[in-house]
């Protein structure tokens, strides 16, 4: 004899019997324009972000490609010295500002914040919608900047030059990167408010999901570095425009003050830039291994480590600025250190590994991927660390590759890791597995092809930023360009069929890949309100099997991390 037990309104609608009266998803509520662009709903502001840093990586792209094009022989065949600078600038203001800093926070990060922790929508959902017009307004002074004759300083905007010199369009362009680094500033206060106040009964601090720490000791950077970047570029505008003698050493200025200003936020923005994608690979490869992640509290205080040490090691950009050799120790000192919960990281994500019932459906390609470009780009960072081979490479193109494998080949893989992984739920559809595999082995060939050869030729002493080049240095540029024309069709295949997915693909099951975070126990796509009930949490993140026990294969996952009451 049996008895009858309820089923949830999740559990129906994850064999898709939908029940009658259950609440539509967020994609059904309005599809006009307005509706869109007023909503305050976290999961559509997550998706204005995604099409607006997807439309700046294009723009961004595309500068890149011209510039790869000129790069393939060793004169100037397809544009001249002052717009091969204006485009290399615009590839990197573009590529920073708009696209590599905003890209995971805004939108996995917006869509799935409240999900994880149980809460119907961020601490302040009107704050949420303006920063990204704040995001856009930048974006659109910028690209006026552009519109205008472009910026040749480079990404930097080092002075004396964008002060004093260049007679290009550059205090339009610092206004625009001005403005957006408000929404980043608003972005991580929401962050850090949702986190502490509307987390779900149960849901301790060391309950968290390890993404949810990577937002939040993100948004502690975007809090306390961004501000440093403002008023940096403040006194760039009033020297600029006014006059005033700040950064001119002709006036009684220093330049050098300049670069301790900058890049006390810059570097802290290289982790911005990672610690989401360290998130994103932590909650992909403990569900495509099967297994608890390894080290769990290690891995909470390695974010916080490399978000706090990060902001002591900014001098090691400056080795070759005429610091003293005293403080060029120190900050090598420091750069070494910051390496060691790096590092804590890629051996733990080995560890969880380990055993493991591995599943390589493709965010677990995306995911390996990352783990092997972040593995080079922090050996390599090593050598930038220690001061005489930082001078030999000084402003060649082995910091090129260098930053490329990080804030590019890891972020990036990262940042797809997440989209497909949780483009079931963000969506309700699924995407043709096939090609989003061959997408991501493509874009690992087609990166290493593209970066790789610069490591040499910038031992070699190629420096960067030059249009033309001595001609022994072809052989490695050639190499580089190709490989750029095999990573633009990887990075152009998701857009076609994830775009596909959305009109044609087949619905996607609540939880399609038996994951365990909170997110999962509601339906795909999730409701206005997100959950169907009040959620509830149970037990620590990632449940995957018992505690003390490895993995057997075909085992069932335990219960998950919450339910919903």
């Amino acid at each position: 004899m049996t008895a009858d037990v309820a089923e949830s309104p999740t559990a129906l609608a994850d064999r898709g019997e939908l029940a009658l009266g259950l609440p539509e998803s967020y994609l059904a509520a309005g599809y006009t324009l307005r509706s869109w662009l007023t909503s305050t709903d976290h999961k559509r502001i997550a998706i204005l972000y995604a099409i607006s840093i997807t439309l700046f990586f294009f723009i961004g792209g595309a500068a890149a490609t011209i510039v790869r094009l000129e790069l393939f022989t060793p004169k100037a065949d397809v544009v001249g010295a002052d717009t091969y600078n204006k485009l290399f600038t615009l590839h990197g203001v573009v590529m920073v500002w708009f696209f590599l800093i905003p890209s995971i926070p805004t939108t996995l990060g917006n869509f799935l914040l409240p999900l994880m922790i149980g809460a119907r929508d961020m601490a302040f959902p009107k704050l949420n919608l303006a920063s990204w017009y704040l995001n856009i307004a930048g974006g659109i002074l910028t690209a006026s900047a552009m519109l205008a004759g472009g910026i040749d300083t480079g990404w930097t905007f080092y002075v004396p030059y964008s002060t004093v010199f260049s007679n290009t369009a550059v205090s339009l362009g610092v206004l625009g990167v001005f403005v957006s680094g408000f929404s980043t500033i608003a972005t991580g206060v929401n962050f850090i408010a949702t986190t502490h106040t509307l987390r779900a009964p149960g849901m301790t601090w060391f309950k968290l999901p390890l993404f949810v720490w990577a937002m939040y000791t993100t948004s502690l950077i975007f809090v306390l570095a961004t501000p440093v970047l403002a008023v940096t570029l403040l006194l760039v505008l009033a020297e600029r425009l006014f006059g005033l003698p700040i950064f001119d050493p002709a006036r009684g200025g220093d330049p050098i003050l300049f670069q301790h200003l900058f890049w006390f936020y810059s570097h802290p923005a290289v982790y911005i830039m990672i610690l989401p994608a360290m998130g994103v690979i932590s909650e992909v490869i403990t569900c495509f291994a099967r297994r608890r992640i390894f080290g769990y509290t290690f891995m909470v205080y390695a974010l916080v480590a490399i978000a706090v040490i990060g902001f002591f090691t900014w001098g090691h950009h400056m080795f070759t600025s005429g610091m003293s050799p005293f403080a060029a120790l120190v900050f090598s000192f420091l750069s070494f250190i910051v390496a060691v919960p790096s590092a804590i990281k890629v051996f733990n994500w080995t560890a969880t590994l380990y055993r493991g019932q591995i599943g390589f459906e493709s965010p677990m390609l995306y995911a390996l991927g990352f783990v092997g470009l972040f593995t080079v780009g922090g050996l390599t960072g090593l050598f930038l660390a220690s001061i005489p081979i930082d001078v030999h490479v000084q402003d060649t193109y082995f910091v090129v590759a260098h930053f490329h494998y990080i804030m590019v080949g890891a972020s990036v893989s990262a940042y797809f890791a997440g989209l497909h992984f949780w483009w079931p739920k963000v969506t309700g559809r699924m995407y043709p597995e096939t090609w989003a595999k061959f997408a991501a082995i493509l874009m690992f060939f087609g990166f290493n092809l593209t970066f790789f050869p610069q490591f040499i030729a910038g031992y070699l002493g190629m420096p960067r930023r030059y249009h033309v080049y001595p001609p022994e240095f072809q052989v490695w540029n050639v190499l580089s360009s190709s490989g750029a024309a095999v990573l633009a069709a990887a990075y152009l295949m998701p857009l076609g069929y994830l775009t596909w997915s959305v009109f044609f693909g087949e619905r996607a099951r609540n939880d399609p890949w038996n994951a365990s975070g909170l997110e999962w126990r509601t339906t795909s796509p999730p409701p206005r309100e997100n959950f169907l009930g009040k959620p509830e949490v149970l037990a620590m993140p990632y449940n995957y099997h018992p505690e003390g026990a490895p993995p057997i294969k075909d085992q069932p996952r335990i219960p998950a991390q919450g339910s919903l009451t």
